[in-house]
């Protein structure tokens, strides 16, 4: 890997207040103007939720768009469990970690039952607690203590584009544009901001998003399924098959659901990287202090992958 990424992974995990998102913007802005581009920017937008994308290239012309989030996420005490191509799995987890939180929420409001006070205000008690835990647990999901450990979402992404972006050609640079995104974690709403203001470009350019690429030896490429039949979908196929003992497997929309900022782009495209078990390809470990595993080879094959298919489209 370049210096400067090993500088993002060594000091920059954790971007997930405002001051700490504009620290590394000015650090990743900064090293982006260095190796060459200098339209390097930072993009205000949205209304109800502010967002500050980085942008480098003009996404507005470019043949293709790479993508990554670059918010941090709250530290969690159990992993955020996706298995994209088994979606009964993935609700029934959804499902429990709801549950979770209500049953804990009944739990704290029974133990107001114990409090020596008249019962006409228990009732008001243990509601009043029962609603302020679901509240608290939810807010604490987007709005709590910044997660340490955010190796694989998405500090892998962010460095997976800025090496593509440091290695591509400069007669290349024209045709491409690299975009960090802001704000993914608390409901995608960099993304969103970012296809309101780019209405073109959101619809008719092939827009590729990195998101927890290093932890799993099989790169799930997941394009929607009206690309399924065109030209591109081949050329998408010979551009992320790894020449390595990983492996590549390109499901469609309606085979596979993986939820990241690529949806919200016609002609988005999902990547990520899974680990094998007994109920599929799964992604595990995120927004937990066990956030750790950087398979570098991992972000050299998406780095590889984003130059040939700068090439080819």
């Amino acid at each position: 890997m370049q210096p400067v990424s090993r500088e993002v992974l060594a000091r920059w995990q954790v971007r997930k207040t405002k001051r700490q998102k504009r620290a590394f913007e000015a650090f990743l802005l900064g090293a982006l103007r260095e190796a060459g581009y200098a339209d390097a920017r930072a993009e205000a937008c949205g209304r109800l939720v502010k967002s500050r994308n980085l942008i480098a290239g003009d996404p507005d012309r470019a043949k293709v768009i790479f993508t990554a989030h670059y918010d941090t996420c709250a530290v969690l005490p159990v992993p955020n469990y996706i298995t994209p191509m088994n979606l009964p799995v993935w609700i029934f987890y959804q499902l429990l970690l709801v549950a979770g939180i209500f049953f804990g929420a009944t739990a704290l409001a029974a133990l107001t039952w114990l409090l020596p006070v008249p019962e006409a205000a228990l009732y008001v008690v243990s509601t009043l607690v029962y609603v302020a835990a679901v509240c608290f647990a939810c807010i604490w999901m987007v709005a709590g203590k910044a997660s340490a450990h955010t190796a694989n979402d998405n500090t892998s992404g962010v460095i997976a584009l800025l090496e593509a972006a440091l290695a591509l050609p400069e007669e290349r640079r024209s045709e491409v544009a690299f975009v960090w995104f802001d704000n993914e974690e608390s409901g995608l709403f960099g993304s969103r901001a970012f296809a309101a203001k780019h209405k073109a470009a959101a619809q008719r350019t092939l827009l590729v998003n990195f998101d927890c690429v290093s932890d799993g030896d099989t790169l799930l490429v997941v394009l929607p399924h009206r690309m399924r039949e065109e030209p591109i979908a081949d050329v998408l196929r010979a551009s992320f098959t790894p020449h390595s003992p990983k492996e590549a497997v390109f499901p469609t929309t309606r085979r596979a659901f993986y939820p990241s900022d690529q949806i919200g782009f016609r002609r988005g495209i999902g990547v990520a990287a899974l680990k094998r078990g007994k109920l599929g390809l799964y992604l595990d470990r995120i927004h937990t202090r066990h956030d750790t595993a950087f398979d570098v080879e991992n972000i050299a094959c998406c780095a590889d992958a984003m130059l040939r298919l700068a090439e080819r489209v």
